[in-house]
């Protein structure tokens, strides 16, 4: 009986090929994936150039993920002409000091919180208003919010470079989350006061500017004992407020 004959040249070459196509299936996905991410990166770029015409009125991802949902929300666009100017100051004391003069970014807020990691200790918040627009308007809440930091602080770069402060301002104040289902100032005022953004008084603006980081759990209508001592200090906050306003003028 003979033995069978086996070609050992050809057989490694066999066991090369699934190799290769292997290579060859990570390359194709590689290319692929960076495809996907070069187009997901150009989006933003895009809208940002669309919202810049005030008739033009962008929604967040978190609306459009109560339509996904068949939640509903409640959201009334408003000009920054029609908002009283009182509300726009006490969130920029509230929320971002430093609003007219940075560029996107607080590079000194910032700073404090890489300080404060290297350290070991508890980080404070950098977001500024900007940070916070790009955030609404095309990125992810929670999960992965590292990720979501790395990718937001470009973005609130190139945004206020091609936005106008007051732009800026209203498209956030028009975009914000104020409650459950409740966007923007006009809505926000209607629900919690009875009133329209145009009207609100200096202590409804204080109220509701304090209510911007937690508006889940904070209702400016029925504030509890340290809600109301926050909206008081912004409220003085805002009384004073000059020239860091001064780029909504």
């Amino acid at each position: 009986m003979t033995e069978p004959i086996v070609d050992h040249e050809t057989e490694g070459l066999d066991m090369a090929r699934p190799r290769r196509l292997n290579r060859a299936g990570l390359k194709r996905l590689g290319r692929r994936g960076i495809v996907v991410a070069a187009v997901l990166a150009l989006i933003p770029v895009v809208l940002t150039f669309l919202y810049l015409p005030s008739f033009v009125h962008p929604v967040s991802t978190l609306m459009l993920k109560d339509l996904a949902t068949f939640s509903g929300y409640d959201r009334r666009w408003v000009s920054i002409d029609d908002v009283a100017p009182v509300l726009a100051n006490s969130v920029i004391m509230s929320e971002d000091g430093q609003f007219c003069s940075h560029r996107g970014v607080d590079l000194g807020e910032l700073r404090g919180v890489v300080d404060d990691a290297l350290a070991g200790e508890a980080t404070r918040g950098a977001s500024t208003i900007t940070m916070q627009t790009v955030k609404n308007l095309y990125l992810w809440s929670k999960p992965l919010g590292t990720v979501r930091k790395v990718v937001e602080l470009p973005l609130a770069v190139y945004f206020d470079a091609v936005m106008s402060k007051r732009r800026i301002m209203e498209i956030y104040l028009n975009i914000a989350e104020w409650g459950p289902g409740i966007y923007g100032i006009e809505a926000a005022a209607q629900h919690h006061f009875g009133v329209s953004a145009k009207r609100l008084s200096r202590r409804q603006a204080a109220l509701l500017a304090v209510t911007l980081p937690n508006p889940i759990a904070r209702n400016p209508a029925k504030p509890g004992p340290g809600l109301r001592r926050l909206a008081s200090l912004i409220e003085r906050r805002a009384g004073r407020s000059g020239a860091y306003v001064g780029c909504l003028d």
